[in-house]
């Protein structure tokens, strides 16, 4: 394969036109393939040296978060989303949030676009089984967090509040002294057995 064929277009001496190539081409290489194209841009253009990447200035560049994804991550979108219904239809895999957190919290998943894209395609489905009850608390809670869905996030802590007025409760009897047994009834019940059992004794001794 010539240098021609490397870049994508017919032979030209327009460095320009050769520049360009390079650089559409170059967006989608691997290691291997950028190699291979550094070489066909130095034999097209007879030893110039290789362009540097522009950088866009601060003011334009796009956040992270905003930006589109690349084919390489929407991939990892659709294999993700895979791996997650797979799981709803596992009822027992489903209550286990270790096992949600392995596959969301995997890296590239975790990266800032590749996140919000997959809560976008979650969120119809998986919010509200999170919401009615479906999932377990911890799950809830995690998805709450790790996709930013508020309305999970106070769901759980209204859930939270019972929970931690109730411990309340519980410390402040744990603090009561304990009640005195009112133990008189069987003090008199003791003496009136007592007091029985020495008449019968008493008769019979008499009876003797």
């Amino acid at each position: 394969m010539n240098c021609w064929e490397v870049l994508g277009i017919e032979p030209t001496e327009d460095h320009q036109r050769i520049q360009l190539a390079y650089e559409q081409q170059l967006k989608f290489a691997s290691g291997e393939e950028a190699e291979k194209l550094d070489r066909a841009f130095r034999e097209a253009t007879g030893g110039a040296p290789k362009p540097e990447a522009p950088q866009a200035p601060v003011s334009d560049q796009i956040p992270e978060s905003d930006r589109t994804l690349d084919a390489n991550e929407g991939q990892i979108v659709r294999e993700v989303v895979i791996q997650i219904n797979a799981l709803l239809n596992d009822s027992g895999r489903s209550r286990d949030v270790g096992i949600w957190k392995a596959i969301l919290c995997e890296p590239p998943a975790d990266q800032a676009p590749v996140r919000r894209e997959i809560a976008r395609q979650l969120e119809p489905q998986v919010r509200p089984m999170a919401e009615n009850g479906s999932l377990p608390a911890p799950v809830a809670q995690f998805l709450g967090d790790w996709f930013d869905w508020t309305s999970l996030q106070d769901m759980v802590e209204q859930a939270d509040e019972p929970q931690a007025e109730q411990s309340e409760m519980n410390a402040e009897e744990a603090d009561q002294p304990p009640q005195l047994v009112n133990f008189w009834p069987a003090v008199i019940g003791w003496i009136v057995g007592l007091a029985i059992l020495a008449s019968l004794f008493g008769g019979i001794g008499g009876g003797g």
